[in-house]
């Protein structure tokens, strides 16, 4: 009598999970790391600094003429200077719609975050102004000021990294249930 061999891998079959999906946690992790060097870069980080003062240039020092948070609160608005768009010279103040800093409740900090600093900021929404990570996203995608950094006018160096390929690596790091580097 012959053993009956098909019937193993239809008992393996039953045992494993119809919804069973591969593991992307190293492509998430991957993907992530495109993030992070994107919002580390001083396009996107002098604006959201550890402390007070906005950065400036690619050395990310303080803000010049001692512009803080409260600078705007003491009727000096980021607009005073930063207009809509950039001006066409170098060292003009470069400009966007709605130039200004994130909020101070809620001050989304980019400057000296590590990795794994960062990406759990990210998932928090109460560190990103409400936003979860499919509004985070979108937000990188479309916003005005957000896009300047791709296009920061004569004089400053825009974020090497294509901002289609940034969204995408956003959207794959999600995807993969949004790991956190070690």
């Amino acid at each position: 009598m012959r053993p009956v061999l098909w019937l193993a891998p239809v008992a393996f079959a039953a045992c494993t999970p119809a919804t069973a999906q591969p593991d992307r946690t190293a492509e998430g992790k991957q993907a992530f790391a495109t993030v992070h060097a994107v919002f580390l870069h001083p396009r996107c980080r002098n604006c959201h600094p550890a402390g007070d003062a906005p950065l400036q240039y690619a050395d990310g020092r303080p803000h010049a003429q001692n512009i803080t948070r409260r600078s705007e609160k003491n009727g000096l608005p980021c607009a005073t200077c930063h207009r809509d768009k950039n001006g066409t010279r170098p060292n003009q103040p470069p400009g966007a719609p709605h130039w200004h800093l994130p909020p101070s409740d809620v001050r989304m900090v980019f400057e000296g975050r590590t990795p794994r600093q960062l990406c759990e900021q990210l998932k928090d929404p109460t560190k990103t102004g409400g936003r979860d990570l499919a509004r985070l996203i979108t937000h990188v995608q479309e916003d005005p000021l957000v896009s300047w950094g791709w296009s920061p006018g004569p004089g400053r160096d825009p974020v090497p990294i294509p901002r289609p390929q940034l969204v995408d690596a956003m959207k794959t790091w999600v995807a993969s249930g949004a790991p956190c580097p070690d």
